[in-house]
């Protein structure tokens, strides 16, 4: 039996702080507690230039305790390159653990890691059709570039791990065992959750058989950016009754 995330949790909500999402904290805090949710982390998008994470956590710091459920704070930033730079304040990475920082950055692969600097999807599938990055290269640049991430952050959490492969063309099958097992180390090593993300659809099956089996702690996340999806979980429900 694979030991899959438990949906009692919802490890990545978005609010109102995040230019994409509409909810409040306060909002996502009453959803969660609707939902019989016994944590929440409260996440928003951040970049180098942010500013607004003290506003963030104190937002979040003063909502009303709720019997049962806990509240936990993070960031989510993009993989920036190869050597696995975070766009994020580094003012606010330094302060991850601490009482007054959030607890984890979320590392998002929402472009591809370049060796000069993110690239689009776009970029990667031009590269990839005129033979000047292999599919094994990209497969190999995403990976190490994740671990990299990894070990710098020190304090992470992996959101939608692998989501970025059909973007460009890729899926899952091209990821070899070699390399899940080197994210899996890392994730192990640094005591790293890695998402089930129910927006994204990721990972599959294979990929959390793996993981699980390797000893990663895997956490549920809607990467809900709306209240009203806030532990709400169809693709995920079946995916977890599947790997049982």
């Amino acid at each position: 039996m694979t030991a899959g995330p438990s949906l009692h949790g919802d490890h990545h909500v978005h609010s109102a702080f995040s230019d994409d999402a509409v909810s409040t904290p306060a909002e996502n805090l009453a959803a969660a507690r609707a939902a019989g949710l016994d944590t929440i982390r409260m996440v928003d998008h951040v970049r180098e230039s942010t500013t607004y994470v003290p506003d963030f956590l104190a937002v979040v710091r003063g909502l009303p305790q709720v019997e049962g459920l806990r509240v936990l704070t993070g960031v989510e930033a993009k993989i920036l390159d190869a050597d696995g730079t975070i766009d994020a304040p580094p003012e606010v990475l330094a302060a991850l653990g601490r009482p007054d920082g959030a607890d984890r950055v979320l590392l998002a692969d929402h472009q591809f890691p370049g060796p000069d600097g993110p690239w689009s999807p776009r970029v990667v599938v031009e590269h990839l059709a005129t033979g000047a990055l292999t599919r094994e290269g990209a497969v190999e640049t995403l990976v190490s570039a994740t671990v990299r991430a990894v070990r710098r952050a020190g304090r992470a959490q992996l959101a939608h791990p692998l989501s970025l492969l059909p973007k460009i063309g890729l899926t899952e099958d091209d990821v070899p065992d070699d390399l899940l097992d080197e994210l899996a180390a890392v994730a192990v090593a640094t005591g790293t959750p890695v998402e089930v993300n129910e927006k994204w659809r990721c990972p599959g099956p294979r990929v959390r058989a793996r993981w699980a089996a390797a000893g990663v702690a895997l956490v549920a996340s809607t990467d809900a950016h709306v209240a009203d999806d806030v532990g709400r979980y169809a693709w995920l429900r079946e995916a977890v009754r599947e790997d049982a």
